[in-house]
């Protein structure tokens, strides 16, 4: 039995990285600057990054130790989240780019 959960977390963390991923690249084409880099090529932890504004910045960590999101501005703290309150907040920040209009460039 937990042998076939550690192997669902990992596979749920690999997830979540491709997920981390998919996510910097629609930051990315929306006009945020935003990065996530992984350690190496298994997948199983990652560094997410975007910043919201001058001044406003959410990290969020991944990896088999846990999971958390930070929210800082002016590089201070504002929020720290752990576990499945991390994941609910990242959802909000992808619900906020499904729902905002696109911006359309021209060359």
């Amino acid at each position: 039995m937990f042998l076939r959960l550690a192997q669902q977390h990992q596979e749920f963390v690999q997830d979540l990285v491709m997920n981390l991923q998919a996510l910097t690249i629609t930051l990315d084409l929306r006009g945020y600057t935003a990065s996530c880099y992984t350690c190496g090529d298994q997948m199983n932890s990652a560094s997410f990054m975007v910043s919201l504004g001058e001044k406003h910045l959410i990290r969020f960590l991944v990896s088999d130790y846990g999971i958390t999101w930070m929210e800082l501005w002016d590089d201070r703290e504002l929020m720290k989240l752990e576990g499945a309150e991390a994941i609910n907040q990242l959802q909000e920040l992808a619900n906020i780019l499904k729902y905002s209009p696109v911006i359309q460039l021209t060359n």
